[in-house]
């Protein structure tokens, strides 16, 4: 198969039957061998009900209906697991991202041998609220990673198969895939200026929780990215340090009093400063011991209750 495109959508049923049409034509043109598999991320509106109707009607194409609402990253992870495409593509589904996009960003990934290709909504059609804290995310993201990508969130992207195979995406972590993926090894990655046109219907689900979330999502991917495999490298580092400078000072006093002060210990408050560094050396190398048991037996922390499928 050509070319695989992974549609997240919640609370979509007006734009739905415009992008698949968009998407058929698009393939069609390109004569493509393509499936498009939409994954309702448990929609309170008749949006599964359309993608029925769209599935009856076009073979091509299959859904994936949540029970529950769990977030744009558990839809794009569900979705990544039942495509076959050689190349994945993956767009929002409000109409902002352009279908026209695809051969595009199918050729730069096969031709430019890129495992990843991210959009850049370098011209936007979005409120100042959402493009200032975007702005500000893709900044710092760039800085810290290295990754050298304008718009880390852009819902366009392109992707080899074996990419979106051997990635995790959870919890919040869709707007830093690139990262995933360069930590998961897949370093050939690019990026192509891409239209942004504006929202047609619904509206936006952007928030100020998103931009909370923004900022303890990069901790976690920088933490998870470099100490995930290896816990107790930060936990028993910090850990190590921390006792060593409470034992340190400890003998320090111990020392100075059978020699130098004959006060009693518990009247310096260095002693209490030397007993808390060793209490607190002690819990984070125990809590890096436990983290390396969890992450070496951990199950797999994908696991979402899907409702129906349709062909996949």
């Amino acid at each position: 198969m050509d070319v695989s495109v992974v549609v997240p959508l919640y609370n979509e049923e007006e734009s739905l039957p415009e992008l698949c049409a968009w998407i058929n034509k698009v393939a069609a043109a390109n004569n493509y061998t393509y499936e498009i598999v939409l994954v309702d991320d448990g929609s309170t509106d008749g949006s599964w009900k359309v993608i029925e109707q769209l599935s009856e009607n076009n073979a091509h194409i299959k859904g994936i209906k949540f029970q529950r609402n769990y977030g744009k990253s558990a839809a794009l992870n569900e979705g990544f697991r039942v495509v076959t495409g050689e190349v994945v593509i993956t767009m929002d589904a409000d109409l902002q991202d352009s279908p026209d996009e695809i051969p595009p960003l199918r050729e730069m990934v096969l031709a430019g041998n890129y495992d990843l290709v991210s959009g850049w909504k370098k011209k936007r059609h979005d409120p100042i609220g959402k493009t200032i804290p975007s702005k500000f995310f893709n900044w710092v993201t760039k800085k810290t990673t290295g990754i050298r990508l304008h718009d880390f969130n852009c819902g366009l992207k392109a992707y080899r198969l074996n990419v979106v195979k051997n990635i995790e995406v959870y919890g919040e972590m869709h707007r830093y895939i690139p990262v995933i993926a360069k930590w998961s090894g897949f370093k050939k990655i690019g990026e192509k200026v891409v239209e942004h046109r504006a929202r047609k219907y619904g509206t936006s689900k952007f928030g100020i929780e998103r931009f909370i979330k923004g900022f303890l999502d990069l901790a976690s991917i920088l933490f998870v990215g470099k100490f995930g495999k290896r816990p107790m490298h930060f936990f028993g580092s910090w850990g190590t340090l921390s006792f060593i400078f409470g034992f340190t000072v400890f003998v320090y006093l111990t020392i100075s009093k059978f020699f130098f002060d004959k006060s009693g210990l518990t009247q310096r408050p260095l002693f209490f400063f030397a007993i808390l560094a060793m209490i607190i050396g002690t819990q984070l190398f125990l809590t890096g011991f436990i983290a390396e048991l969890i992450t070496r037996n951990s199950p797999n922390r994908n696991q979402y209750l899907v409702e129906k499928k349709m062909r996949c």
